[in-house]
């Protein structure tokens, strides 16, 4: 039997990815979350812990010892340079994490569930990708409300992110998350139908 199939996740901010890989899930299928990942190989005693400290100084460490995760993000958030160079402190160990995992996991096919992945040139990890799709005035909302943070603010985190029209144009499958939350699942499971289908018509 060939490798299993493996679908690509993503989507931007507030799309509703997580209801996605909740209910795929649900389905008993493995979902292998990059931002899982990304805790993970950042937690004290880790390499990753270590490497991001040296870079950036213990200022980014909380009371509790762990890592910061706010005070990282608003460091490297205005600053290019710095979040270029923790992309590559971190980029290969998220990877080879997500790769372990993947490994271990039982099924048909697996999701590998990455926001960044087209900004983070992931896309030959995968054979198909999916994205979540929702107008961007409905994300600003979303993010605004989830945050709590001003549409100025919200603009800006939309901005770091690869525009919609990027995510659209390397998609294989679409799901418009333009309805209600049972619409959204009930598509899901109408991808995993489908899913079932092509990993079973591997080679």
């Amino acid at each position: 039997m060939g490798r299993r199939l493996l679908i690509g996740l993503t989507g931007g901010i507030a799309s509703g990815k997580s209801t996605v890989a909740q209910r795929f899930m649900d389905l008993d299928v493995p979902v292998i979350d990059a931002d899982v990942a990304a805790r993970a190989v950042v937690a004290p005693g880790k390499p990753g812990f270590e490497q991001v400290i040296g870079r950036f100084g213990p200022a980014i460490v909380a009371a509790n010892g762990e890592l910061d995760r706010r005070a990282l993000r608003e460091l490297v958030f205005s600053d290019p340079d710095s979040r270029r160079d923790l992309e590559v402190i971190l980029h290969p160990l998220i990877r080879a994490d997500m790769d372990r995992s993947a490994a271990a996991a039982v099924g048909p096919y697996i999701v590998m569930a990455i926001p960044l992945l087209i900004e983070g040139g992931s896309r030959d990890r995968v054979d198909r990708i999916l994205v979540v799709d929702v107008d961007e005035a409905v994300q600003l909302q979303r993010v605004m409300a989830r945050d709590r943070c001003s549409l100025d603010e919200a603009q800006a985190i939309l901005a770091a992110q690869a525009p919609r029209s990027a995510r659209l144009a390397v998609a294989d499958d679409v799901l418009p998350n333009t309805g209600t939350v049972t619409d959204l699942r009930q598509a899901v499971d109408r991808l995993h139908q489908r899913y079932l289908s092509l990993a079973a018509a591997r080679p």
